[in-house]
């Protein structure tokens, strides 16, 4: 069932079958499984040391332990699914699917916006506090009848070209099916109380100097 807003021409021009996946950068995997993998094995023997080789022994710091080890296990299972895909485009089920934590959430074409984004606050200012030359490009993938919205940038996926050939079919899905314009979507957010990203950043402006300036602190070092 659609929303009327369709242009029948637009999504004749669209892929009509396929499956196009958009795993995630490389090397943010291979962090994340190194930094995973010494934290599990931490935990372990920290857990080890309090519930097994202390006379006096310490459950609770055992039982901390071990939910550090679930948690660090949980976060290397996950760099495994998003090796597969961050995000994919099924044109045969004609819905875009983003795999979030271990969930994955479908937007059907006809209820689905794209649009470019930004940073939030502590990422800009950190971008501006190192900056590398490299611009982060942002995407937002919305369901627009949904509250929530989802944010990619151009850093999460394998290249940027990746990012480049997702934003392009996004767009193109976008503007064929024309969700957005519907008088039932949720528009984005202009005066605080619209749409919510999930990637929104819960620091105060404290916690985001603070970070800026140690993050500055240590690439002045480096040079």
């Amino acid at each position: 069932m659609g929303t009327g807003f369709e242009n029948n021409d637009l999504i004749a021009k669209l892929p009509q079958e396929g499956v196009h996946c958009f795993p995630a950068n490389e090397s943010q995997i291979k962090n994340r499984r190194i930094i995973t993998v010494i934290l599990m094995v931490v935990f372990i023997a920290l857990a080890v040391v309090f519930c097994l080789v202390l006379a006096n022994k310490q459950y609770i710091l055992g039982a901390v332990s071990g939910v550090g080890f679930i948690i660090s296990l949980l976060v290397f299972v996950q760099t495994f699914m998003i090796e597969k895909f961050r995000v994919a485009i099924d044109y045969n089920e004609k819905k875009l699917v983003l795999r979030y934590k271990f969930s994955l959430i479908d937007i059907p074409f006809d209820s689905f916006d794209a649009r470019e984004g930004e940073p939030d606050k502590a990422e800009e200012m950190l971008n501006n506090a190192v900056n590398k030359g490299a611009v982060t490009q942002y995407l937002v993938l919305d369901n627009v009848f949904d509250e929530a919205c989802y944010q990619t940038s151009s850093k999460d996926l394998a290249s940027v070209e990746d990012f480049a050939k997702l934003k392009e079919e996004s767009l193109a899905i976008a503007d064929a099916y024309g969700a957005r314009n519907s008088e039932d979507a949720i528009k984005p957010n202009t005066d605080g109380r619209g749409k919510k990203d999930i990637e929104a950043s819960e620091l105060n402006d404290e916690d985001i100097g603070n970070i800026v300036d140690e993050v500055t602190n240590e690439h002045n070092e480096e040079k």
